[in-house]
């Protein structure tokens, strides 16, 4: 599951990397015993590849991160939180399909 093109956050370095970015950031909330998360971590990480260097993905444990999930009002998961310029412009809960993903990051700009 875990690659180098996935970034893992956690309250320390969540707003260097995410907050203080200018490119699209995809956060994915998840947990180790989320089976809905664990399937769509292989269509995360494929986006991490290939659109590397104009999208940055990173995860969040919502296990480890519980001020992250109450900060962003995490219910369900795997919830998507999409940033660009370090704001949240649009959220998805469950599992989605890769093209739905790419046309969400695609609409941030």
């Amino acid at each position: 599951m875990e690659n180098s093109t996935v970034i893992k956050l956690d309250e320390s370095n969540f707003d260097r990397e995410v907050t203080h970015h200018d490119k699209p950031v995809v956060v994915d909330f998840w947990a180790e015993w989320c089976g809905p998360c664990k399937m769509i971590a292989p269509v995360l990480d494929e986006i991490a590849r290939e659109k590397a260097g104009s999208v940055k993905v990173a995860k969040v444990n919502v296990d480890e991160n519980q001020s992250l999930s109450l900060k962003y009002n995490i219910r369900a998961i795997p919830a998507l939180l999409f940033f660009k310029n370090g704001q949240l412009r649009d959220q998805v809960t469950g599992v989605a399909s890769k093209k739905d993903l790419l046309n969400r990051i695609e609409a941030l700009g």
